[in-house]
């Protein structure tokens, strides 16, 4: 199996990242497909013998969207020239929306009112064809498939809003003679559109900051290598370094690849890796050590054999599953899913209704009002904000973990930690690092160091209600020396990997939420047992393949400050999907006319788009808090 995260291009809302899950994860081959619409990506595994990411683009093309599989295709220009694009589109509905405005108000001098009418009819027709072009394509392709999203309900509510008045402009006498008002909405049509794609443009530059996590890690690899050629040094593109190559590096320079510095005269160097491990001090690389991507040359030059290039360096992985963690889904965004996939059917039930209900009550004189009360409850409806109030707070979350020095796998993890009550951790590599002069001692206390800040680390836990078990191999003298130097009040010396994992499970019998710590292969029975596994970067990578968090650091606080992370991410998912859920809540009714009867108070079309608009780009927002939050 493969799993791969892929750009797609043409999300809107909720019910297209529904439609795109929907499409492939019916294809033969395909396990799961889990798209994050914040983020604008898929996360698929699949059977390559039975699928391959060119037949799934062909199959989403079907659909109306585009996945970028080419390597050619760089996604953020193209993101890049859609924004620009939809700046311009915003620009020229504003300029038709006044110019709309003044007409309807009688601030140009038309001459009749059928010829205001006329005129305006005429900027709205420019406004649905050259503004909203996007959105009744993507409404018209969604028809096709028998599915519908937030571009169905725009295109539905302008093209009835413009319609009615286009009947009006030309036949309105038929209700005049009926002693019927009558009315031309045309500027609540190009309203509707401009609020929209206000809207839009808003929020893509909101989004383009939840990103910016993983667009800093990218922007940690160098774009060329200096490759040693015989006696010459040859600049080359990254993608053509290959495994063996002499790569060198200077002062003020960024490590290309993962190699293995080699021997090169009396130069040494010294390397900043605090972007990878999360140490603050430059580290001294001698011959025989070993070099990573993305690390920046303080002082000095060396040369390194090139070992692991492209998708296979540390950079590349962590770019990698910081994707696919910003990719994967909280528990609860199953539940919201669930919703989404009903939410525009529903919408479109509840606007046919509120039409009917205006015309039973108040009769065919009740028409005009029956009209745009159905198009203010199209318009009004967000899915959007319930689609993007999980994925953009995870984002922001997990991205600020990866800055922070903390590596997590999925969104399930991130959701967990903030339950954690007790901890399992190991003693030797996790809590102390050997002494200097280990080999030469034969004192508890001297062959090993306790790690800087690991007593304020457990302070912090402790303080954060969590109880610490140290777990260890080493005997009784050695691990109640160092259980009381960490300040640990629970301890259990000279056991086997089987009583670590024997632990975790005590203690979950006893209703605990557990979490292990450590960082070599005899911890991994318990890292895997644990509610959440958490692994040391330093140590093996079986205890780092198992666990679902990795420090890339020694410094053991960040335990600590990804628990806070994980109660404040969590926090605000539930913020934004209370607010998402309260708006449709409230806003649908009054829509509708609810209070009409007894206040005349109702929300117009123009109203309604503004609300919507702004319900999508307030839930970005909120998320966004979280960058600045302490944790």
């Amino acid at each position: 199996m493969t799993t791969r995260t892929i750009a797609v291009l043409g999300m809107m809302c909720a019910g297209c990242a529904g439609t795109v899950e929907r499409t492939l994860s019916r294809m033969e081959g395909v396990t799961t497909a889990s798209v994050n619409l914040a983020a604008r990506t898929v996360t698929v595994t699949y059977d390559e013998h039975l699928t391959s990411p060119q037949a799934m683009k062909e199959r989403l093309a079907q659909a109306g969207y585009d996945l970028v599989i080419e390597q050619d295709r760089n996604v953020e220009a193209i993101e890049r020239r859609q924004y620009q694009r939809l700046r311009r589109k915003v620009a020229v509905a504003w300029l038709l929306s006044l110019l709309c405005m003044t007409i309807g108000m009688g601030w140009i001098e038309t001459g009749s009112a059928d010829a205001a009418n006329q005129l305006s009819m005429l900027i709205a027709l420019a406004a649905m064809v050259w503004c909203g072009r996007d959105i009744y394509r993507s409404a018209w392709r969604q028809t096709l498939h028998a599915t519908a999203n937030m571009d169905t309900l725009v295109a539905m509510s302008t093209i009835i809003s413009f319609g009615f008045s286009f009947f009006n402009t030309f036949w309105g006498d038929v209700w005049t003679a009926s002693g019927m008002e009558w009315h031309t909405y045309y500027d609540a049509t190009v309203m509707i559109l401009t609020f929209v794609l206000t809207g839009r443009m808003l929020e893509e530059r909101a989004k383009h900051s939840t990103a910016s996590a993983i667009r800093s890690l990218m922007g940690l690899a160098p774009k060329t290598a200096r490759v040693v050629s015989g006696d010459a040094l040859v600049e080359m593109p990254l993608a053509a370094v290959q495994p063996g190559d002499c790569v060198e590096v200077r002062a003020g320079e960024k490590v290309a690849v993962d190699g293995v510095v080699t021997a090169w005269g009396d130069t040494t160097a010294t390397i900043d890796e605090s972007m990878i491990s999360g140490e603050p001090q430059a580290v001294a690389k001698h011959a025989g050590d070993r070099v990573l991507a993305g690390t920046i040359v303080v002082s000095g030059a060396l040369r390194f054999t090139a070992r692991e290039v492209g998708s296979k360096t540390m950079l590349a992985q962590i770019i990698r599953m910081v994707q696919q963690a910003q990719g994967s889904k909280a528990p609860v965004q199953r539940v919201v899913d669930r919703i989404a996939a009903i939410f525009v059917p529903t919408v479109l039930a509840l606007s046919a209704l509120t039409l009917m209900v205006w015309l039973t009550v108040g009769g065919m004189s009740q028409l005009p009002r029956a009209v745009m009360s159905a198009v203010s409850v199209l318009v009004i409806a967000c899915p959007c904000a319930m689609g993007l109030a999980t994925p953009t707070a995870l984002m922001v979350g997990i991205g600020r973990a990866a800055r922070m020095g903390i590596l997590i796998k999925d969104a399930t993890a991130l959701e967990t930690m903030r339950h954690i009550d007790a901890i399992v951790i190991d003693k030797t590599g996790t809590l102390t690092l050997p002494a200097a002069d280990a080999a030469d001692s034969d004192d508890v206390s001297r062959r090993e160091n306790l790690k800087p800040h690991a007593r304020e680390a457990i302070a912090q836990l402790k303080s954060q209600g969590i109880d610490i078990y140290m777990m260890s191999g080493d005997r009784d003298e050695a691990v109640v020396y160092w259980a009381k130097q960490a300040g640990i009040d629970h301890w259990r010396s000279r056991v086997m990997p089987q009583d670590k994992q024997d632990m975790v499970a005590r203690l979950q019998a006893e209703g605990r939420h557990v979490a292990m710590v450590g960082d070599g292969i005899n911890d991994s029975q318990a890292l895997a047992a644990a509610d959440v596994g958490i692994a040391m970067g330093r140590g093996t990578d079986v205890a780092m393949d198992v666990a679902q968090v990795t420090l890339m650091g020694n410094d053991l606080r960040r335990i600590a400050e990804a628990f806070s992370l994980s109660r404040q991410t969590v926090g605000m998912i539930r913020q934004n999907l209370f607010w998402a859920f309260i708006y449709n809540l409230v806003c649908i009714p009054l829509a509708a006319g609810a209070l009409y009867a007894v206040t005349d108070f109702q929300i117009t079309p123009m109203w309604a788009s503004a609300l919507m608009a702004m319900s999508s780009v307030s839930v970005v927002l909120n998320s966004l808090r979280l960058k600045w939050k302490r944790a």
